[in-house]
């Protein structure tokens, strides 16, 4: 994605990024900022739980993987985060085949493998705005 994109009006918060696995986790944080948006990475639903709790924002839009560590796995998190916050937007991505009971209502299932395009098309539709285009 190194092309030159028109970027989406920018959030007044950052996208929670919840991916127990680093690579993945920072590969999908420099493509939110490749796509104008800034975010903030956990390894655990827990962490994540934590300053959400603990801070006035409504955070607009929260990823997390499904097999995570901890206490909370993403589709538990994710039931939290919809029934405290509903206007916030979710993505539940996992490497595993999940039961479509388990993803929360209103919630974007993402399976991994996933290729950018379909990252930034899950983003792009969660907040209701157009995927970015190369510039012309």
């Amino acid at each position: 994605m190194n092309e030159e994109c028109e970027k989406p009006s920018p959030l007044s918060e950052p996208v929670i990024v919840v991916e127990d696995d680093q690579i993945i986790r920072g590969l999908m944080i420099d493509i939110l900022s490749e796509i104008g948006l800034r975010s903030l990475g956990f390894d655990s639903a827990d962490g994540a739980l934590i300053l959400m709790l603990s801070t006035p924002h409504t955070y607009p839009l929260v990823i997390a993987d499904h097999g995570l560590p901890g206490k909370l796995k993403g589709s538990d998190f994710i039931a939290v985060v919809k029934a405290r916050w509903p206007s916030t937007a979710t993505i539940l991505t996992s490497g595993y085949s999940l039961d479509p009971t388990i993803v929360p209502p209103s919630t974007t299932y993402l399976e991994k493998p996933w290729s950018m395009d379909e990252l930034v098309t899950a983003v792009a539709n969660s907040l209701h705005t157009d995927p970015p285009r190369p510039k012309m």
